[in-house]
């Protein structure tokens, strides 16, 4: 090997290290454009069902279809919206209206409650709020300094939000217009010979997720409904919206339930403060543990064993390890996103390892 092969190989080496770390400096700097994309195409994966029943069943021209769908898309995102604009409200007036001297007693409140509870006498819990000096652990961090701040950065969230927002509708419509839109993007890197693999894959791919996207929506939907169900038999105010938000949570495979549940205690307790806690607070809050047990009890043995089986051809446990292996890796995100690009890996496997023994085994129900 000569000077000049190590000279060229080292250029070459510098070259692919310098190519690579521009490539991701280039995605990290386009990182809020690859989100839009990426929030399209599940939209539209969740859209494609309703434009094929409005072109198949109803008879509707391809542009009527998807303008009808991203019509309810936009009648579901400003309903739910409005669904918080209450919830909103309300807090801001409690915190314009909010009396630190009443939050502090309501703290010690529920801190004498709740240590009673467990055996102390109430000498001893004011003995030990007295060296504690619990209102002041508690408080002594709240600066209302930060209120005029949020105020003044208001405007430009809500314009980054409202861009952000036309950007992945504007998206997504010309995805549900063009379904081969995203396909022939991706085929213009594929060598000819590999793009009829590639072009089943790809219509696999979307009927897979379609349908997952869309269990997931009726995974949500039935804990909603309990949680809703729950909250306005116990009396909870703003129950919709608590009962969405925790549901919601749900998309984090199981740490999100754990999140939501802790809210919804959370918010039960504080929305009954001011009353007694061992025959209102106590009793609502435990009403409220036990609807949230039936909701993940039916979520956990009916709605992710159906959407897993019925959509994506997994066994549970077999995602239940690709979630955690997922999140292990990737954190939160991962956990998200494990579902769906395990669906496209099978997918992708099955299409060019078919006569791969474990591919054979991983694939035999897609």
């Amino acid at each position: 090997m000569t000077s000049n092969d190590i000279t060229k190989g080292i250029v070459q080496a510098v070259a692919i290290v310098a190519g690579v770390y521009l490539l991701f400096h280039f995605l990290y700097l386009v990182s809020a454009v690859i989100a839009y994309v990426a929030i399209a195409v599940v939209l539209a994966l969740i859209g494609r069902p309703v434009v094929l029943t409005l072109r198949r069943k109803l008879r509707f021209p391809n542009t009527i279809a998807v303008a009808v769908t991203m019509l309810l898309m936009l009648l579901m995102i400003g309903g739910l919206i409005a669904l918080f604009v209450p919830l909103i409200t309300e807090q801001g007036k409690n915190l314009s209206l909010l009396n630190i001297e009443d939050l502090q007693e309501s703290l010690d409140a529920i801190y004498r409650e709740f240590t009673f509870l467990f055996g102390a006498t109430p000498e001893t819990v004011n003995e030990l709020i007295k060296d504690s000096k619990l209102e002041n652990n508690v408080l002594q961090g709240l600066n209302v300094e930060f209120i005029p701040n949020i105020l003044n950065s208001f405007l430009d969230i809500l314009s980054s939000f409202s861009i952000g927002l036309f950007s992945v509708l504007f998206i997504t419509f010309f995805f549900l217009k063009d379904s081969k839109l995203f396909q022939n993007a991706i085929l213009v890197f594929v060598p000819d010979g590999s793009k009829t693999k590639v072009v089943k894959s790809i219509d696999s791919i979307k009927t897979l997720l379609s349908r997952y996207f869309v269990g997931l929506l009726l995974q949500l939907f039935i804990l909603f409904a309990i949680y809703t169900v729950v909250l306005l038999l116990v009396g909870i105010e703003n129950a919709i919206v608590i009962a969405f938000l925790c549901a919601l949570f749900n998309i984090i495979p199981y740490v999100g339930p754990i999140i939501g549940g802790i809210i919804m205690v959370f918010l039960t307790m504080t929305s009954n403060l001011g009353y007694d806690f061992n025959t209102v607070i106590l009793p609502k809050t435990g009403y409220v543990l036990i609807g949230l047990t039936i909701g993940q009890l039916i979520d956990n043995f009916f709605s992710q064993p159906f959407i897993f089986s019925n959509s994506v051809k997994s066994h549970p446990l077999e995602i239940f390890l690709v979630i955690i292996i997922a999140g292990i890796i990737f954190g939160v995100v991962g956990m998200i996103v494990a579902v769906p690009g395990y669906t496209m890996l099978k997918v992708i496997l099955k299409e060019f390892m078919a006569d791969n023994h474990i591919v054979k085994k991983l694939t035999h129900n897609l």
